[in-house]
């Protein structure tokens, strides 16, 4: 069988994390979480680079050479897995590529085969805002205090990558449900 990679995408607390923990669990997949893979590198680079560790959206030195680095890094790492033929589930935001049709089709070229699946995980304005709340991080202190500005720039660009599947996830509710989501997944495959 083709191994799978999703990519879960979606702003910050619209749930991605659950959402991606459990498409790893149903389809026995890796789980690669952004955050785990390069926090703690990232954290330190900008700290050595006198920048604020919490700021990211506002650092020119992040968004220009850290950044890139962390998406290079959980690519590779999804590769790895790939050619081992271990189906994959990143858990990254992806938003500052939603913008190049393209994106997919030329991170992924070299890789091994495999069936490329964006699953867009949205949700309501006031839950999300709610789950940023309630999830206590440093670096959500910014999005908190301009609610209004990181919400019309978290939705301002829609992804439309080539050469994937893409299939809509609503996670308004306070419990995920996956009901459905693989024959959506079957239905998309095969259309």
């Amino acid at each position: 069988m083709t191994p799978r990679v999703f990519f879960v995408i979606g702003p910050a607390g619209s749930g991605k994390s659950t959402v991606s923990r459990q498409l790893a669990r149903r389809y026995a997949a890796t789980y690669l979480d952004k955050d785990t893979v390069a926090t703690s590198f990232t954290e330190l680079l900008l700290e050595q680079n006198g920048s604020d560790k919490n700021d990211r959206d506002h650092n020119a030195f992040y968004q220009a050479a850290i950044l890139p680095l962390e998406y290079a890094t959980l690519l590779r790492l999804c590769a790895d897995n790939l050619d081992v033929g271990r189906s994959v589930v990143l858990d990254a935001p992806f938003g500052r590529y939603f913008s190049d049709r393209d994106y997919l089709v030329d991170a992924t070229e070299g890789w091994p085969a495999a069936e490329l699946i964006v699953v867009h995980v949205t949700a309501e304005s006031h839950a999300i805002h709610d789950r940023v709340a309630d999830r206590g991080l440093p670096r959500d202190t910014w999005k908190l205090a301009h609610w209004d500005q990181f919400w019309a720039t978290a939705t301002a660009t829609p992804c439309e990558w080539s050469g994937a599947t893409h299939i809509l996830l609503d996670n308004s509710g306070r419990t995920l449900n996956l009901d459905g989501f693989d024959e959506v997944l079957r239905l998309s495959l095969t259309s």
